[in-house]
């Protein structure tokens, strides 16, 4: 109905001053030297082309050859220059843009500051200035240059900024594009001598290039993620998007509620998620003096670790698991963490089981029931650090001759280079392809394995002189296709090789099944390789990606196979702009257009794809500053010994569970155990292939698969129960249960008999997926 409604005048007046107001695009980096300046002058360059009238002005290549090349024959509008500190300075000459009136600016450091008596007294402002008068900007930041960032930044590295720009800023942007670079990359460029002269030698140390990276990862999923809840709310959509973690703790005024707290906590944080602390009370009831206590407890530990918290009126005990639901579910909560029930069965049935209604209740929440270690243990919310002196033992250990061979494998082994996208056409193989031309310009011998170009014109026009190997031809029943030829590329031995599409499967009959398998193998011949993938192809993330587009993404690439990658780097483009690419032809051929854009490439599937993408590279490159130094990692530490235990039926949400799993065990370092349990003396024939596919899953992403039968459908959960105590495991992952209430009258329920058993263990109980709804 909203559409009927007339409009304000006030409202009138702001659609024109938007339609008439410039765009502003930012390229956002780690640090200097990362590229921002050459992509904003490649892109200044295409938009000229296409008949866009472009000008430069105090754009800064620092003598870079490749910059420099970019600039052409763009038209430059002379800045004002100046000096500070025996250091030269430009400040954009505001009044000749205005005079001269292009259409789009192209210009350098949006934290700058200009000279004393400048019209404005920043960049930001002169900027702000040039969109009021409908010229649009296309402008270049460091992560560390913006307001919030800044603080961290400094925590983190011991860096201090004196140029910084208000964080409000990427609000106003059209448009931000994050410029993805490893530190190996940077490096390079140093060691070349292609980023001049820098007064702080330490931004360019190896952890502090990390950790930069990271936050420039995570600020701009944050930003994507605002965009894509807003998207969510206009389409009306509600429950969680499957991008980010949102944690929920319920913590009751209790002496275990700061205990929950924290626990929270600890997985917003390895999660990287967004952490509320809400408390069930009865407003007609005033609280103790006891309950006083433990409520100033919370809001001050609420306070110190910056989590919301807000209080919640129930009249009655009954109502707790809707008014949590409820709150979960308008919240966008991705999992709920609430302590373990202490009543019997006998007065779950009288007066109601909190966790069974709030479990019957939720779809697509995961529940995550904390443990009460009290009477065994004591909680400890932060266990004591691991003794390093074994560690330092085992570096004057004698290597074993198997242990030698390994090493001496490893030394030998090619480098491994991925570029990973949010989806197709963001320009992984153009990229690829760049990289693999100035390598050949460096006098290194480069080769094509494999290229898709899928007929692209700008992907073609950058094969330049790089030759490719011949691919083979092989038989498949009547038809005649074509695979990469892994042995052919061995036998030529170049020192790196280009391989596209690194998720996908080969031709029934080849040597090896899939691509990622050849290029393991090229590896092991001490061949470098550079490749591409998509984020959907990841195997842990095929359930986020259904869950996310509607589609089940059939070809996936083992984690494994990331993890092992000497280098991961993310190209980053705005849904916006590849929706435009889409439409002029540049990703698929023109009668497929329509149909992309309705399905995969619908704004909000590239909005949350992107934001996945954003995150898991985060993620990645935490885990390797975590690998250099536990205390560099921005999650922070994660020192408890964690055993994961996940029991799975047969059913088709086993492979999700597994998936689950995985991604949880890999973030908390643990070992982690998958358990099928048969509810009969034996495991019939016929139940064999599919426990096999389980298996090869769980082998495939680097668990343990154990299948096992009981005597009986109610001795399930005990034997899984004494599975998990044999294994020391701290968590339990199972599925919410399908079955309704006489069912588990009849045969006992699992998840409630586990529930009541593994009190001394966490148990998180996953949702079921139901397609999002309005």
């Amino acid at each position: 109905m909203d559409s009927f409604r007339r409009r304000a005048p006030e409202e009138i007046l702001a659609s024109i001053s938007d339609i008439r107001r410039g765009k502003l695009k930012v390229y956002i980096g780690p640090v200097s030297g990362s590229g921002k300046t050459y992509h904003m002058l490649r892109e200044g360059q295409m938009l000229k082309k296409q008949g866009i009238d472009i000008v430069i002005c105090a754009v800064s290549t620092n003598q870079r050859p490749e910059t420099i090349e970019q600039i052409g024959d763009l038209e430059r509008i002379p800045s004002m220059h100046w000096h500070k500190g025996g250091v030269e300075r430009k400040d954009l000459n505001v009044d000749a843009l205005i005079e001269r009136n292009p259409e789009v600016v192209l210009t350098d450091g949006l934290a700058h500051r200009n000279r004393k008596g400048a019209p404005f007294a920043t960049r930001e402002e002169d900027i702000r200035y040039l969109l009021q008068h409908g010229i649009s900007v296309i402008t270049t930041v460091n992560v560390y240059e913006l307001e919030g960032a800044t603080e961290i930044a400094r925590r983190l590295t011991g860096i201090a900024v004196e140029e910084t720009v208000s964080a409000d800023v990427l609000n106003l942007a059209d448009e931000v594009r994050l410029i993805d670079v490893t530190p190996e990359t940077i490096l390079t460029r140093v060691s070349e001598g292609n980023l001049g002269y820098h007064s702080d030698a330490s931004l360019f140390q190896r952890g502090n290039l990390g950790k930069l990276r990271e936050l420039a990862l995570r600020l701009v999923a944050e930003d994507v993620n605002e965009s894509l809840q807003k998207h969510r709310e206009q389409l009306g959509l509600a429950g969680p998007s499957g991008t980010a973690e949102r944690i929920l703790v319920s913590a009751q005024y209790y002496w275990n509620g700061s205990i929950h707290v924290r626990r929270g906590q600890q997985i917003a944080k390895r999660l990287n998620g967004d952490l509320w602390v809400v408390s069930l009370v009865n407003p007609q009831r005033p609280l103790t003096k006891d309950a006083a206590a433990f409520k100033r407890s919370i809001l001050k530990l609420t306070d110190k670790i910056g989590a919301s918290f807000e209080e919640l009126h129930v009249p009655s005990r009954r109502a707790i698991p809707k008014v949590l639901v409820r709150y979960a579910m308008e919240h966008n909560a991705t999992r709920i963490v609430i302590g373990h029930s202490k009543q019997t069965p006998w007065q779950e049935f009288w007066r109601g089981s909190i966790v069974n209604n709030v479990l019957t209740r939720i779809h697509n929440i995961d529940v995550f029931f904390v443990a009460d270690r009290s009477n065994k243990e004591g909680e400890r919310i932060l266990p004591t650090k691991r003794n390093d002196q074994e560690s330092e033992r085992d570096w004057y250990r004698r290597l074993s001759n198997k242990e030698m061979e390994q090493k001496i494998k490893q030394m030998k082994r090619g480098t491994f280079k991925v570029y990973i996208g949010a989806a197709p056409g963001v320009g992984k193989t153009y990229t690829m392809l760049r990289e693999g031309n100035d390598l050949l310009r460096k006098g290194i011998d480069v080769v094509i394995g494999l290229l898709e170009t899928h007929e692209r014109q700008e992907t073609m026009e950058q094969v330049g002189d790089l030759c490719a190997i011949p691919r083979q031809q092989v038989r498949y029943r009547e038809f005649e296709l074509e695979e990469m030829d892994t042995e052919a590329i061995i036998r030529r031995n170049p020192e790196v090789v280009l391989v596209d599409e690194l998720a996908h499967t080969n031709v029934p009959g080849s040597k090896r099944k899939k691509r990622y398998e050849d290029v393991s193998a090229i590896l092991d011949a001490g061949i470098s390789v550079i490749s591409t993938v998509n984020v959907q192809h990841l195997e842990s993330l095929n359930d986020a990606i259904e869950q996310i587009t509607g589609v089940r993404v059939r070809e996936t690439v083992p984690d494994s196979i990331l993890n092992m990658a000497d280098e991961v780097e993310l190209i980053d483009v705005a849904p916006k702009s590849l929706q435009q690419r889409m439409r002029e032809g540049k990703i698929y051929a023109l009668n497929k257009v329509d149909q992309a854009l309705n399905h995969f490439f619908k704004t909000g599937n590239l909005i949350a794809l992107r934001e996945l993408a954003l995150r898991e590279i985060a993620d990645d490159v935490d885990e390797k500053l975590e690998s250099w130094d536990r205390n560099d990692s921005l999650r922070g530490p994660w020192r408890r010994r964690e055993v994961i235990f996940v029991g799975v039926t047969a059913s088709p949400n086993a492979e999700r569970l597994i998936r689950r799993g995985f991604r949880i065990a890999y973030r908390l370092k643990a070992e982690w155990i998958v358990t099928y349990v048969h509810d009969e003396m034996s495991i019939p024939e016929s139940l064999h292939p599919r426990l096999e596919s389980l298996r090869a899953l769980t082998k495939r992403l680097g668990g343990t698969f154990e299948a096992h039968a009981s005597h009986s459908p109610r001795d399930i959960p005990q034997l899984l129960l004494n599975k998990a105590n044999e294994k020391k495991s701290t968590q339990i992952i199972i599925g919410q249960s399908k079955r309704g209430w006489l069912h588990a009258l009849l045969h006992g329920s699992v998840v409630g008999a586990i529930l009541r058993s593994a009190r001394h263990m966490d148990v998180l109980v996953v949702a079921d997926f139901v397609p999002n709804h309005k």
